[in-house]
């Protein structure tokens, strides 16, 4: 199901500084009803065996402390920034971003379940008190202001995250991950507003490998499988100005 929300802020910035809005493209039928099918494998897959893993993430997340997972976070400043906006662009902003989701990253990358050699060492001695400390500390962080995105195909990138690409099956991205590209904390959906461009697109490019694999019934790499890397770093670019 997609949910239009109008946007607190400006859709996107360009490097010029000239605000573009355009109005919401036209959906096709068949792009709503590929994103409704996406979102509904997701969902009834979860659903079944989860909620209560899920409910229990959500209250421990809730009491997470802040305070604590500031003092821990001096470790993690060195590539995500002290304030949670990293200066190496290939690395992640956390500033704002889920707590539910970055437990769930945290927990897959000491599983294993997400490899990556950095963050395995990182967390190896992190419990997930830690966890729920260091994800409520950045959550509670504002978000990078000031990203700006490039006007190279920037059309090609909203339109991607707007609506999709209904002939080759891939939904619409702000069905899953907000209009304004907030996410979806409940269901572990990330922001992906304002986030480093070049991440973005080398996360689409292991989605689409195969290299990464932590996404639920493959919802990602189904998407990402279908996308040329044009369209990755349009879309990629987009979201970066989209804050």
């Amino acid at each position: 199901m997609c949910f239009y929300f109008p946007l607190k802020r400006s859709p996107y910035r360009i490097n010029s500084g000239v605000m573009m809005r355009k109005s919401l493209v036209v959906v096709s039928l068949c792009g709503l009803l590929v994103s409704a099918c996406f979102i509904s494998i997701g969902q009834a897959s979860e659903t079944t065996g989860s909620s209560a893993e899920a409910a229990d993430l959500k209250e421990n997340i809730s009491h997470g402390d802040a305070e604590a997972g500031k003092a821990a976070s001096a470790v993690c400043a060195g590539c995500h920034g002290a304030d949670g906006v990293a200066a190496i662009k290939s690395y992640p902003n956390l500033a704002g971003q889920g707590a539910a989701y970055l437990v769930k990253q945290l927990m897959e990358f000491k599983s294993g379940a997400r490899e990556n050699a950095i963050m395995a060492g990182m967390v190896a001695a992190l419990d997930q008190t830690a966890m729920e400390n260091l994800a409520a500390y950045y959550a509670g962080l504002p978000t990078a202001e000031g990203i700006s995105a490039s006007t190279e195909d920037l059309a090609l990138g909203r339109d991607i995250f707007r609506g999709g690409i209904g002939a080759i099956g891939v939904p619409a991205c702000m069905s899953c991950h907000a209009p304004d590209g907030a996410g979806n904390d409940a269901a572990k959906f990330p922001a992906l507003g304002g986030q480093n461009a070049e991440y973005l697109a080398l996360a689409l490019q292991n989605f689409r490998s195969g290299a990464r694999a932590n996404d639920p019934n493959k919802m990602m790499r189904l998407v990402a499988e279908r996308l040329s890397d044009k369209e990755i770093t349009a879309l990629a670019n987009f979201l970066q100005g989209l804050h």
